[in-house]
């Protein structure tokens, strides 16, 4: 090698040393901290930044979203409404091992932490921004964050915040309020958000009822809730969810939570299988409007309701609420062609079914379901009552002390002309009802024209009451007055006002209570964490004096024995009841009662397009609609069952003595007899025929002709001689008499 090449190797090994001795100098050990020193000062600042910055907002809507949760009497869940299936509960409502399995899960170090997991939270922030998915190892508290105050998107913005905020509500709740929160906003598959709608997902019970085992898999669930649901689980996670149980219970023995020979003992809680969450349909829909249509009557807003969180009871029972369904199907739906029948496609059935000693509705039926035909036909109240008014209009008159036009007191013996189209008399409003089929029914007691619904009877007693007098007994018993189907005439005696199968049953309900006032109660309690609701009682004061409402019963007796109502006949109940049939068969009813149960049976006649009212004639090739045919065979199907099969209570009725008389109806059935089984026809005990009314020989003059004799005088030589045994006492029951008409 020359000199020169000698040279120009040195150079370059010089200028190699001076770049390395350059880099070198640039990373030593004081520069190197200093750099990491001034990084941990700017990310600190930049913390203390954030945390003054971010302050903790309100709950995000979807975490305080609640299902309003409505239940049969017995607690049994009817349905659940809402956009979330979250039904929030307190933790004292949770037992305390079951609190714990959650804090084995997920947090051992719950209690004593400050709400954050460093490592956790650092491990998640390098997850999110390697894509790496889903981070893990957060506290209790900093879940808590994300599911009440944030979202669930995977982004670092948002693990900052939800750190920060985690440190924030750690220091102004207790452990308590947190795990709370904490419980009721996760989520735990099957659609279920919060304790309390997984433990009735998987387990169908209350949160209050958990035991540990249950409660260590609702834990292990919140893992993995799609994958660790056991009704949908693969071997591998049935595997893995049972691994995750006992790595709960294993931490709880660990922190002394739970006994290790208590533990050893724990058998896994397969849970049941899922069930497709209860809606709207069928008869839900309308229980559930019924409710909520209470709950405003008695001042809780719409807005109120629609924001979640009520726990409603219903007064419904579950097995009557069966057998009302059952009996309209198997009575009704079943002979209807509603496809091919333009007149069976008519027909809208509805009901109301009442305890008359605490005002409880047990059974309600709104029609076909509410998704199909939403209007209930048990509440709406755009039909007329028809014929089941009369009993308001006796009522009214006896109540009041009515008396004839010629002075004599109105009782159940007092006699009237039966005549058709007879007009009125003694009113301004001229008015001349035809009876059904134009029948002449001469003179007739005021039992008889029950039995047989005569409209010429009626019309002239609310002219004797008073038709001021009668509406306000009848608003008195319940019905509504909405301006315009309530006049003051002679015409309501024929029930030419609107009302619904709810009114109605409360009606007869207070009848059958003896005059003290039932308003049908469909809502049993309601509960809701932010709202009291003091329910009004439905049992209210007397509006009737005892003696009225047994009269009027005494009387409906009548016609369930011996007249429209034949077909609610039976030796396995004693019964009384009222027909009614609208103008044009629009509507017809049958209401009747037993000592134990009221209900309110009717049949609308609804256009399918548009809604009017239009004829039932026809339906199911029955001929001509009436209340003693359809409304009547349901009612005594309903009856029957939702007495087990019938009944030996009878009524106790406080009227005036009556003579001695033959039975009208068959012995009750002793406690070892045979139960009677429920059957379209009731049995009862064969009548013999009634004989046809022949009225006096005397003409009658063209207007109203008051009976010859006051049933307390003795008649005097010029009466025409009564029928025999057709003129009884003041109040005596009249023995069956005139033409009998099926289903007024």
């Amino acid at each position: 090698m020359g000199r020169a090449e000698e040279r120009r190797a040195r150079q370059r090994g010089t200028r190699r040393v001076r770049k390395e001795g350059g880099i070198r100098g640039f990373f030593t050990l004081r520069k190197l901290f200093g750099t990491f020193i001034g990084l941990c000062l700017l990310a600190m600042g930049a913390f203390a930044v954030i945390y003054l910055t971010v302050p903790v907002p309100n709950a995000n809507a979807r975490a305080e979203m609640q299902s309003n949760v409505y239940k049969y009497s017995d607690g049994t869940v009817l349905t659940r409404t809402g956009d979330v299936n979250r039904e929030i509960v307190g933790l004292d409502e949770v037992p305390k091992d079951v609190q714990r399995t959650f804090v084995a899960a997920e947090n051992k170090s719950f209690y004593t932490d400050s709400g954050v997991d460093i490592k956790g939270t650092a491990r998640g922030l390098l997850n999110t921004l390697s894509g790496k998915g889903k981070q893990g190892g957060s506290t209790i508290t900093q879940q808590y964050v994300k599911n009440y105050y944030l979202s669930q998107d995977q982004t670092v913005s948002r693990k900052l915040k939800e750190l920060v905020i985690a440190l924030k509500v750690d220091q102004k709740k207790n452990k308590s309020e947190i795990l709370a929160g904490y419980i009721n906003t996760s989520y735990y598959g099957r659609g279920a958000y919060g304790i309390q709608a997984a433990a009735q997902a998987y387990y169908g019970i209350d949160a209050e009822r958990l035991n540990v085992a249950q409660g260590a898999y609702l834990a292990a669930l919140l893992q993995a809730p799609s994958q660790y649901d056991w009704g949908v689980a693969s071997d591998r996670a049935k595997q893995l969810v049972t691994a995750r149980w006992n790595y709960v219970l294993d931490n709880m023995v660990e922190q002394h939570w739970l006994d290790a020979s208590k533990r050893q003992g724990l058998k896994f809680p397969v849970p049941q299988k899922q069930k497709a969450a209860p809606g709207m349909e069928g008869q839900a829909g309308y229980l559930v409007e019924a409710a909520n249509q209470e709950l405003v009557r008695q001042g809780v807003s719409q807005e109120q309701i629609d924001a979640g969180g009520w726990t409603i009871t219903l007064n419904i029972d579950e097995k009557r609420q069966k057998a009302l369904v059952d009996s309209v199907n198997k009575q009704l739906e079943d002979k209807l062609d509603r496809k091919e029948s333009e007149v069976d496609a008519r027909v809208q059935a509805g009901a109301t079914s009442v305890d008359p000693r605490t005002g409880a509705v047990v059974a309600m039926y709104g029609g076909v379901g509410a998704t199909e035909h939403w209007v209930s036909n048990a509440t709406r109240a755009d039909y007329q009552p028809a014929s089941t008014f009369k009993a308001v209009v006796l009522a009214s008159a006896l109540e009041n002390g009515a008396k004839t036009q010629d002075g004599r007191k109105i009782g159940a013996g007092t006699i009237y002309d039966g005549t058709s189209k007879r007009p009125v008399v003694g009113s301004d409003t001229p008015f001349a009802p035809e009876n059904e089929d134009d029948t002449d029914y001469g003179r007739v007691s005021v039992q008889q024209a029950m039995n047989n619904s005569v409209n010429s009877v009626f019309a002239q007693m609310v002219v004797d009451a008073g038709p001021a007098q009668v509406k306000k007994t009848a608003l008195s018993l319940g019905m509504k007055d909405d301006g315009k189907s309530f006049p003051e005439r002679p015409a309501i005696a024929l029930g030419t006002m609107d009302a619904s199968t709810l009114q109605m049953a409360g009606v007869y309900a207070t009848l059958d209570n003896h005059g003290m006032k039932i308003t049908p109660a469909v809502v049993k309690s309601a509960e809701h964490k932010n709202t009291e609701v003091d329910l009004e009682n439905p049992v209210g004061k007397r509006v009737l004096s005892r003696q009225t409402a047994d009269t009027v019963t005494k009387v409906l007796e009548g016609v369930v024995d011996h007249g429209s109502g034949a077909a609610a006949h039976t030796s396995a109940y004693q019964a009384a009841g009222k027909t009614g049939t609208s103008e044009s068969n629009r509507s017809a009813w049958f209401i009747g009662y037993t000592p134990e149960i009221t209900t309110a049976v009717a049949l609308f006649g609804e256009a399918p397009k548009g809604g009017g009212q239009v004829t039932l004639t026809g339906t199911a090739n029955s001929g001509r609609a009436n209340g003693g045919g359809f409304p009547a065979r349901i009612w005594a199907d309903y009856t029957l069952a939702a007495l087990n099969g019938g009944s030996n209570a009878a009524f106790d009725l406080d009227v005036p003595k009556l003579p001695p008389r033959v039975p009208s109806r068959a012995p009750k059935p002793s406690a070892t007899a045979e139960t009677p089984s429920a059957s379209p026809t009731p049995s009862r005990t064969p009548r013999e025929p009634r004989p046809s009314y022949t009225p006096p020989t005397a003409p009658a003059p063209p207007s109203y002709t008051p009976p010859a004799t006051p049933p307390e005088q003795t008649p005097p030589a010029s009466s025409p001689p009564p029928e025999p045994g057709t003129e009884p006492t003041q109040g005596e029951e009249q023995p069956a008499g005139g033409i009998p008409f099926p289903g007024r």
